[in-house]
């Protein structure tokens, strides 16, 4: 019984790790490729992560009602000298209601002409890995911030989701909104009513130009004129 557990266990391994090596040819395959930081890259080169043909960013600006990104007023300042094209993006609380939080934001990062469209990010932390919020409730909060920042901006906001909260609060929902998705181990195929836009491919990425180990690398489903056809007038 031991050994065919083992074995199970094996060929389970080995069957995602040939998905996982499968990951990066495939993300390498789309030409416009991105990262997303927070105060975990620490100082980051702009110039040189740009010279490596990074051509947008997420940068961490908030996250709930309250909390503001330790790096986010460098990154923004800095990342706006070189062409790399940039959303701050806000890490949803479930503890305080939509508006506050993007009320936050809104303060926190104003409006800048030229900026890719805010991103929400939505996935499980704390006591909410174990026990997840309802799903009709998350919603709520999620809507309340979406109309939110789309009512300030003027466009819609793009959607970063884990697979876990896609699957419990974004799948059959939203469907009017820009999706990022998180997969680092397969490429993404969504179930429901949901297709890409961008593609949070790697966690453990390898450039030069940040402090901390690794940096989250992205590929966006478009070309460059594409990716400007985004940005906020």
């Amino acid at each position: 019984m031991k050994k065919r557990r083992f074995v199970t266990y094996a060929l389970s391994c080995i069957y995602l790790l040939s998905f996982m090596a499968m990951v990066k040819p495939i993300a390498n395959s789309y030409a416009v490729m991105g990262v997303d930081v927070a105060r975990y890259q620490g100082t980051i080169d702009w110039n040189a992560l740009s010279e490596q043909g990074i051509a947008f960013a997420f940068i961490k600006a908030t996250e709930g009602s309250s909390h503001v990104d330790v790096r986010f007023r460098e990154n923004w300042n800095e990342v706006a000298k070189t062409s790399i094209l940039a959303s701050p993006y806000h890490f949803m609380s479930y503890d305080s209601g939509g508006i506050t939080q993007a009320e936050n934001y809104i303060t926190t990062v104003g409006k800048r002409s030229g900026m890719l469209p805010p991103a929400v990010d939505v996935e499980f932390y704390g006591s909410y890995y174990q026990t997840p919020m309802k799903p009709a409730d998350a919603r709520e909060i999620l809507r309340d911030l979406l109309d939110a920042l789309e009512e300030f901006y003027g466009v819609k906001p793009i959607i970063y989701a884990t697979r876990s909260a896609y699957t419990l609060y974004i799948e059959d929902h939203f469907e009017e909104y820009p999706f990022w998705i998180r997969n680092v181990y397969y490429p993404p195929l969504l179930d429901g009513i949901h297709d890409w836009t961008f593609w949070q491919y790697s966690d453990r990425g390898h450039l030069y130009g940040h402090e901390g180990t690794h940096i989250d690398l992205n590929a966006y489903r478009g070309t460059r004129e594409e990716l400007e056809a985004l940005m906020i007038k």
